[in-house]
């Protein structure tokens, strides 16, 4: 099926729930289903993200430009590390899921609302993936991955409905960053976020700062390595860096990997 078939038969998907609240983050796939949601649904839509502390403040700042610019109500609520992640666990994501599943169902039943909806795609089923669990048990509607949207797809068609996010690249919360069984400190988020937010500040679209302790392990874009053969940039990463907290820089070699800091997947 073309993509821009699946798009209508997520727009009739949506159309039959009369009204949703849609779990937002503002990355690609979020936006999307929000903008489908936002074109049938119209009024009845309202968008929800929540602010734990590992969610990057630019992110949250993104989104709320998102929201408006599609013209759907939006509500961000804060939340603290929930007390189950505080060392940072393998099954985090799992406890994460549950967690803002909550406070965005209970936001939902204040509207009077009862679909949520969650832009899970196709994609995600062949990463390690343990949330998908979550949004199993709670019941949470998946309309990508039941109308079998992949990235591509949802790529093409957000580039022909003019979305600014067809092309943004993946990212994933802070804690990826960080090994598990790790204490988790604001500081060791805020700088990691720093980190983050300055190598994007300087063109590199596509990377992940791996925080162990005082050494930042940067994984780029493996088409990006290349611009690291200069000893100015890299002394100059280096040293930016280091304000932030690393006493070592280090670059991986093969490149980013997305859920590098995974545990593998189950057979």
């Amino acid at each position: 099926m073309k993509p821009i078939e699946k798009y209508e038969r997520l727009l009739d998907y949506l159309k039959s729930l009369e009204s949703c609240v849609v779990a937002f983050s503002g990355g690609l796939d979020s936006t999307f289903l929000l903008k489908a949601s936002a074109e049938v649904l119209q009024t009845r839509v309202l968008a929800i993200t929540v602010a734990f502390p590992y969610v990057p403040r630019w992110e949250l700042s993104e989104a709320r430009t998102i929201a408006r610019k599609l013209k759907v109500r939006h509500r961000i609520i804060e939340a603290p590390i929930p007390q189950e992640m505080l060392h940072n666990p393998p099954r985090r994501c799992y406890v994460c899921k549950k967690n803002m599943i909550t406070l965005v169902t209970k936001e939902a039943e204040k509207e009077g609302i009862k679909n949520i909806v969650e832009g899970t795609t196709a994609d995600d089923l062949d990463d390690y993936r343990p949330g998908m669990k979550a949004l199993e048990e709670m019941e949470i509607k998946r309309p990508l991955l039941d109308c079998r949207f992949t990235k591509e797809d949802i790529r093409i068609v957000s580039k022909e409905l003019g979305l600014s996010s067809w092309d943004k690249p993946p990212y994933s919360c802070l804690l990826t960053r960080i090994p598990h069984g790790i204490e988790i400190t604001r500081e060791e988020l805020e700088k990691i976020e720093k980190s983050e937010r300055y190598l994007m500040s300087i063109g590199f679209k596509e990377i992940r700062v791996r925080s162990h302790g005082n050494i930042a392990r940067i994984e780029f874009a493996r088409s990006d390595r290349k611009r690291l053969f200069d000893e100015a940039l890299m002394d100059t990463i280096a040293a930016e860096l280091k304000k932030y907290g690393y006493t070592s820089v280090a670059m991986e070699l093969e490149g980013y990997k997305m859920g590098n800091m995974n545990e593998p997947k189950s057979k």
